[in-house]
């Protein structure tokens, strides 16, 4: 959330700021509000004041013997005008905070304005495979060599769905294993979080109330309580520190987390989105700090590293790139992506995206933390896959593959997997 703030003292570099992302905000209508609940404060006041100095006088009329009935007709007026401001500054509050949240975060300075034309490679890691036969894709791979089960898959929960079985099980968990170990060595926190989260979690990381469409809604028995299938474990980790007041010294606190990921997202009929590409449900393990802001620049790095680390251990080809403006997630004031090259397909895909939210995400939830002089201040929230599966597993088998039909497992899998060669 956009701290009102900085939008009433400089409401022409935030529209600047968001025209960047192409978003045309009604800032003016944002102060409006504001103008409306802060008079709407200052006249209850200005009541309330007024209500003490006539309550004031009651000993010294009563004391005189004069009559305090007046006096008492005043207060209940002044009272039954307070009463209502109260509610009108609740309705003022609500709808501040509605339009507040509405609202995506500011990119930093040096994020390019536009969608993905601007996006800028800024890195380029290894050479793309070359091969000497005609390469095959990874479903026509992974089915021949009874890695996935497509057609079961979409049997048991419809489009877009897969199921791993027997030695792609296994790939697939060695794949996980190789990421949590990576993880824990580093001195991340593992964490396993509920796949099912309440409203607030969603408004917290920055999805609700603009994409509540986006998630698979949960009805609960009473129907009382709004939940939903956790799309990606950073909505739950943002939250872990929700309403807390964190000490500086205990920062920055580095998470990971394994989930699946549900998304209504469907896998589509275009060649780029076949197999695992795009799906309703894929495992992912995502990274989280909590730290502050004078610490986040070095936290993005350490997470871009990590990401960019993981990847260069399966030995994969690929490029991170960094995002313009109107192609980082709506949250977020940066975000580099992590993107993997698909031989069949001749294009990359992001298997990771590395994000800073600034304190965006923290005015959400009301994460803070307090300075060593006392001063409380919000925290910085940033987040990065380590990594999704879904497209790893793709390259893995794609840019390995052997013309035979095996392909080579990546050293660093080797000891979970079993075999230097899957065929």
């Amino acid at each position: 959330m956009i701290d009102i703030g900085l939008i009433r003292n400089d409401t022409q570099a935030v529209a600047a700021a968001l025209k960047k992302r192409g978003c045309d905000a009604d800032l003016d209508a944002i102060l409006a509000l504001d103008k409306t609940r802060r008079d709407i404060i200052g006249r209850t006041e200005t009541l309330k004041a007024e209500k003490n100095k006539v309550s004031a006088d009651i000993p010294r009329l009563k004391k005189a013997g004069e009559n305090v009935e007046p006096i008492f007709a005043k207060m209940r007026e002044l009272g039954d005008e307070i009463a209502a401001n109260d509610e009108k500054l609740k309705a003022a509050d609500d709808a501040l905070r509605h339009a507040l949240l509405c609202l995506p975060n500011i990119p930093d300075a040096d994020v390019v304005a536009g969608g993905k034309e601007n996006n800028e490679v800024v890195k380029v890691w290894g050479k793309k495979p070359e091969f000497d036969f005609p390469i095959k894709n990874h479903v026509d791979l992974c089915e021949s060599l009874h890695l996935i089960d497509y057609e079961r898959g979409v049997k048991l929960a419809g489009n877009g769905s897969w199921l791993y079985t027997g030695r792609g099980a296994i790939l697939e968990w060695a794949l996980l294993t190789y990421f949590i170990k990576t993880h824990a060595k580093d001195g991340y926190t593992f964490i396993l979080p509920p796949h099912m989260l309440n409203y607030e979690c969603g408004l917290g990381a920055g999805q609700f109330p603009k994409f509540e469409d986006d998630v698979y809604r949960v009805d609960t028995a009473d129907g009382t309580a709004k939940r939903f299938m956790l799309p990606t474990a950073e909505t739950a980790l943002v939250n872990l520190y929700r309403g807390e007041i964190l000490q500086e010294s205990d920062l920055p606190k580095k998470l990971f987390a394994y989930t699946p990921c549900y998304r209504k997202e469907a896998g589509s009929y275009r060649a780029e989105e076949r197999g695992m590409i795009r799906g309703h449900q894929f495992d992912k393990v995502e990274m989280v700090q909590v730290t502050t802001p004078d610490n986040s620049k070095a936290a993005f790095e350490e997470l871009v590293n990590k990401a960019c680390a993981l990847v260069e251990g399966l030995g994969l080809h690929y490029r991170l790139s960094k995002l313009a403006a109107g192609d980082c997630s709506a949250s977020m004031a940066r975000t580099y992506d992590i993107e993997i090259w698909i031989p069949s397909m001749g294009i990359y895909k992001e298997v990771s995206s590395v994000s800073n939210a600034n304190d965006y995400q923290a005015r959400r939830n009301m994460t803070r933390y307090r300075a060593a002089d006392g001063k409380i201040s919000y925290v910085h929230t940033l987040n990065g896959s380590g990594l999704a599966t879904s497209r790893v597993l793709p390259a893995i088998v794609e840019q390995n593959q052997n013309k035979d039909g095996s392909f080579t497992v990546p050293e660093v899998l080797r000891e979970f997997v079993g075999t230097d060669v899957l065929r």
